[in-house]
């Protein structure tokens, strides 16, 4: 994706269900545990680079003593940052005390981060200031093992507000107006509640109060907690939580729209957001691990068996199709060949834009991230081709001579590596601020790999969602060349509508698509549709949002995707660029051909799988009007 948008977050949680010795003698090592959260960290370092976390519970402590440790960081280089922080204590020990560094037992009893379960967090911070205090974990502390609650998670809540007002009525003061503290909060009532329903239980039978403390942690039901505090969500997440006793969760939402996955085995409980996460970290196959189901949640007991419980009921499955796109590695089985699709699919309008001269254009991608998609489009050409060929070939005729076959069979594909993304220059441009200055500069180019004039250029990105840096960067960049034309294609539907469940996507005003739409409107003499639907989407507003509608998808309804992507192109056609420019993007159709389990579309299709959703779009386009320029939740 050339534009630059903060997304998702990434999770791992390992728990070991052996004493740490048994991990000693069979690995070799007594931070096997740790070793392991690093790679699961380090593997998703995609998923989330403003901010890294790492929670540990250590099993069966004696009071007084310490049994969760917590460190997070805002470092340029979070996970190494924090890894550093964990691992200093098992270097000083390697000089001072290496004997110690093979005595488990000394170790838990001594040193931060030797405990049995494990959770680690990689943030983007899609809102908010990105600060210490915003990095999960977070940690609700409390003398009771059983209420101390450590909480991480990939999500976004539409309803944070309505949330916030619940927990005031219940009578908390709640420090901030986030989702994060409000989930904490959420569960934090429940899980206390719990308890002092089981103490009461147990002190009316006659135990004493130690007894009651273990009876509590035996029959805690963390299934009741999670359906009593999610009953209210509304949104994206994947939330996975630890309990100070050792019990654990994974909460996933009912819509399935942020993924989780697991594996279990006689040693471990392993929990990541990315499937090849987990097959890389420990070696297995992808048939061995298992989706969290929507709507559930995997419970993860101290002692006893892990089970998936339903929490709330499951909608439609809309897995985040941005996930496929463009956010997960795409070294995922289902990812690599669903990419492929989408750079196939995407090509017949390709080579219809350059009238099929494909001996004069020159095909590449950008950023790497769309390097299997291009893949896709290369295959797509090439069976192309072979349909050329061999019409040329039968057109010879007995006569054909070697030479002529030759020429005919060497007709191939061009392709370059024609821009090359400037890492270095990824920091200057996070900010709005100055931002077109910086960004013409974030590409280099590969002088003299076209022909001057004669030749097409064809580029492919994952998605086009403001077009900010394509205006102001990769086509004047590309223009350097002297091409004929430049063809951009957008292996991603056309983003019409605000995300509100995990990634900045969030104003209406942003979407280069929007703009076009509007743009046209002006043109074509229906301007006053702007304010109808202002007028409808504030009338929505008044409703419960279980009863509104998506208006904003009528200012989309006077013309074809192709219409709005020509003129896409024109307002993307910098003054300084000399080609000719061509806008394509993938149809909402081919998305769905190519990634058929996971359709959650909404912001192509403005089709939001909660009432939150919907309610976030209508009050988007009134900000939108109102030249509000906040996000809508």
């Amino acid at each position: 994706m050339s534009d630059f948008i903060q997304h998702e977050c990434g999770i791992a949680l390992l728990k070991l269900k052996k004493p740490l010795h048994y991990y000693l003698e069979k690995y070799g090592t007594s931070f096997w545990a740790v070793n392991k959260m690093y790679l699961l960290m380090e593997k998703q370092h995609n998923r989330g680079q403003d901010g890294a976390g790492l929670a540990n519970i250590k099993f069966d402590m004696a009071p007084g003593t310490r049994y969760i440790s917590r460190h997070r960081s805002v470092d340029q280089k979070p996970i190494q940052d924090l890894f550093d922080y964990v691992n200093k204590r098992f270097k000083d020990l390697e000089i001072d005390a290496p004997e110690k560094l093979k005595d488990t037992e000394w170790l838990k009893q001594n040193v931060a981060f030797t405990g049995e379960l494990f959770l680690g967090h990689l943030r983007y911070g899609t809102y908010g200031k990105n600060s210490v205090e915003n990095c999960h974990p977070f940690l609700r502390q409390n003398n009771w093992m059983t209420k101390n609650l450590v909480v991480a998670g990939n999500f976004n809540m539409t309803n944070v507000d309505e949330l916030f007002g619940l927990l005031v009525e219940i009578g908390q003061h709640p420090k901030e107006k986030s989702d994060t503290v409000t989930i904490l909060e959420k569960i934090g009532h429940y899980l206390d509640e719990e308890n002092e329903l089981l103490f009461a239980k147990y002190k009316a039978l006659g135990y004493s109060y130690q007894e009651i403390s273990g009876l509590i942690a035996k029959n805690i039901n963390i299934q009741n907690i999670l359906k009593n505090s999610a009953v209210d969500w509304d949104g994206g997440y994947a939330m996975a939580g630890l309990i100070g006793h050792g019990d654990a969760f994974v909460l996933r939402d009912p819509s399935g729209i942020r993924p989780a996955f697991f594996y279990e085995d006689e040693d471990i409980v392993v929990v990541a957001s990315e499937r090849p996460v987990i097959q890389t970290a420990f070696n297995l196959k992808w048939e061995d691990i298992q989706e969290i189901n929507p709507g559930h949640a995997l419970i993860i007991p101290k002692v006893g068996d892990t089970e998936q419980v339903l929490v709330k009921e499951p909608l439609k499955k809309t897995p985040c199709s941005f996930e496929r796109i463009y956010f997960s590695r795409g070294t995922d089985k289902d990812i690599y060949q669903e990419r492929l699709e989408l750079g196939r699919s995407v090509t017949p309008k390709v080579l219809e834009a350059i009238d099929y001269d494909l001996r004069n254009t020159v095909f590449s991608f950008i950023p790497n991230t769309a390097e299997t998609a291009f893949y896709g489009m290369l295959k797509a050409t090439e069976d192309y081709l072979d349909t050329v060929k061999v019409k040329k070939i039968k057109a010879l005729g007995d006569s054909a001579t070697n030479e002529q076959i030759k020429e005919i069979l060497g007709i191939r594909t061009r392709l370059e590596k024609i821009m090359v993304k400037d890492a270095k220059l990824r920091t200057f441009i996070t900010q709005d601020d100055a931002r077109d200055d910086m960004v013409a500069h974030v590409y280099d180019i590969t002088y003299d790999s076209i022909k001057r004039n004669e030749d097409n250029i064809v580029v492919l990105d994952d998605s086009i969602v403001r077009g900010t840096t394509l205006k102001q960067s990769v086509l004047r960049i590309l223009d350097r060349l002297d091409p004929k034309s430049i063809v951009i294609v957008s292996s991603a539907p056309q983003i019409r509508y605000p995300d509100c469940y995990g990634i900045d996507m969030a104003k209406m005003g942003d979407f280069i698509a929007f703009q076009a739409a509007i743009s046209l409107l002006h043109k074509n003499g229906k301007s006053q549709l702007i304010q109808e639907v202002y007028q409808k989407c504030k009338a929505q507003l008044e409703l419960p949002k279980e009863q509104m509608i998506n208006c904003v998808k009528e200012i989309y309804e006077p013309f074809t995707a192709d219409e709005i992507s020509d003129e896409i192109s024109v307002l993307l056609k910098h003054e300084d660029v000399k080609a000719d420019v061509k806008i394509i993007y993938q149809t909402i159709e081919g998305l769905h051909n190519a990634c058929p389990n996971n359709n959650g579309d909404w912001y192509f299709s403005g089709n939001y799988p909660t009432p939150g959703g919907v309610k976030v779009v209508n009050k988007a386009y009134v900000n939108y009007v109102d030249g509000v320029n906040e996000r809508a939740y």
